[in-house]
């Protein structure tokens, strides 16, 4: 279970309206698959962010890809057969996160889906991906188990039996949220906001009256056009859907957060899940995790204190864990998670 502080969620995550006078710098790129984004409160720094950001994406890439042939853990999974691997220190702290986040939901968020998402035709990076390929008919089967991950921290080393197919898509990508906003934050010396395709994470000292982060089903829409602008002054922010990454197998309409009871996408009960947390991965964790329960995703959330907004596919919305107010959408600067 993951653990808040006594006073989580802060005040100071509440909404508040937004200065326009207040200025915020910021750079986007494509990255990994997704549109990312990173701001700051010195625009003199801004490119040197986005620079710093571009690194830390491409080591993690080089590090975690599941569909890079080249990358360490393709490569640890063919050569592992179940035998202890020395691995290098980021992928082992990926895979440990994933590991801890899969244990804290107890199995709803499990890193050995990635054999169901090949199934289900999600086997290249989504941009690549066109109806044309993916008429194979082959029938998903349920993850292995995470426990299934033998992870050896004296040896910084990894067991995988043969046949598991690691997936760290999601937990990685806000792994390397938190950790990206953090050591630029450190490095340029002013507060940071880093956006990887709706995975939010701050660091280091906010705008005055926060930093405003839209909700919306695509990381890429336009501020004046998310369901509702939040301000928000530490921790993380994720927000996961089933309708924002979406592809077509066999006849059937899919998405990417699947059920490792049954290999098969989670049944399409909220079309988006927000949540706030003290670090983004823990925030991704839960929305997350609250796709792949779907009714049941509201008492579990309110049974662990989380802020959260969840709509269901015929729009309705459910706020619980005292999730903010939202502010009246003013030209202001802000990201999209």
């Amino acid at each position: 279970m993951i653990e808040y502080p006594l006073e989580w969620p802060p005040e100071s995550a509440h909404a508040l309206s937004i200065h326009a006078s207040e200025v915020v710098a910021a750079r986007s790129m494509r990255a990994i698959g997704t549109i990312v984004t990173v701001a700051v409160t010195d625009a003199s720094v801004v490119d040197k962010a986005l620079a710093l950001l571009a690194e830390d994406l491409t080591t993690l890439d080089r590090a975690c890809s599941r569909f890079r042939a080249d990358s360490e853990l393709r490569k640890v999974e063919l050569t592992s057969r179940d035998t202890q691997c020395p691995i290098g220190q980021l992928l082992f702290d990926v895979l440990e996160v994933a590991c801890m986040i899969a244990a804290q939901t107890a199995g709803t968020v499990d890193p050995t889906t990635g054999a169901a998402l090949d199934d289900l035709g999600y086997d290249r990076d989504f941009d690549e991906i066109t109806d044309t390929w993916l008429q194979r008919g082959v029938k998903p089967e349920p993850a292995p188990g995470w426990w299934q991950i033998r992870l050896d921290p004296e040896e910084r080393s990894v067991a995988i039996p043969p046949g598991v197919h690691i997936d760290v898509g999601a937990t990685a990508k806000a792994f390397a949220a938190d950790r990206a906003s953090e050591r630029i934050s450190k490095a340029m010396g002013c507060g940071v906001m880093v956006n990887l395709g709706g995975d939010v994470a701050l660091s280091g000292p906010a705008p005055r009256d926060g930093w405003a982060i839209g909700i919306g089903t695509h990381s890429s829409t336009p501020l004046d056009q998310v369901d509702l602008v939040l301000s928000v002054f530490a921790g993380g922010v994720a927000t996961s859907g089933t309708t924002g990454r979406t592809w077509v197998h066999n006849g059937r309409r899919m998405h990417h957060i699947v059920d490792p009871w049954t290999g098969e996408p989670a049944e399409p009960i909220w079309s988006l899940v927000s949540t706030l947390a003290p670090t983004c991965v823990e925030a991704n964790a839960w929305s997350t995790a609250a796709v792949v329960w779907g009714d049941d995703a509201v008492g579990n959330l309110a049974a662990q204190g989380v802020p959260s907004r969840l709509v269901r596919a015929d729009g309705d919305v459910v706020e619980i864990g005292g999730w903010p107010t939202a502010i009246d959408l003013e030209p202001v600067k802000g990201m999209v998670s």
